[in-house]
């Protein structure tokens, strides 16, 4: 997939955090998202505007009830190699 069609697809997508019964809970204006990819929060954008470097390679340890583990579990997400825009789902833990 290139690199304009990955954009607009992002553009789409809904934002993990946002509010169940938001009527707009997609990406806003100028901020960053990066794409979760397979696991229990699949499609899901999350905004990484503020994040480091140092930090986007670390990927990210999301809270989700709808994971292996239910209330208090969290789905780990690595940035998948050659692809930054796109976190791959590594797992889930308590």
């Amino acid at each position: 997939m290139d690199e304009r069609h990955m954009d607009e697809q992002i553009l789409r997508g809904r934002v993990y955090g946002a509010d169940h019964d938001d009527p707009d809970p997609g990406p806003r204006p100028g901020r960053a998202y990066v794409e979760l990819v397979g696991g229990p929060l699949d499609g899901l954008l999350l905004d990484v505007t503020d994040w480091s470097p140092d930090r986007l390679r670390e990927g990210a340890e999301l809270a989700t009830e709808i994971g292996r583990y239910g209330p208090g579990g969290r789905a780990q997400y690595a940035p998948r190699a050659g692809t930054p825009r796109r976190f791959d789902w590594q797992g889930d833990t308590r």
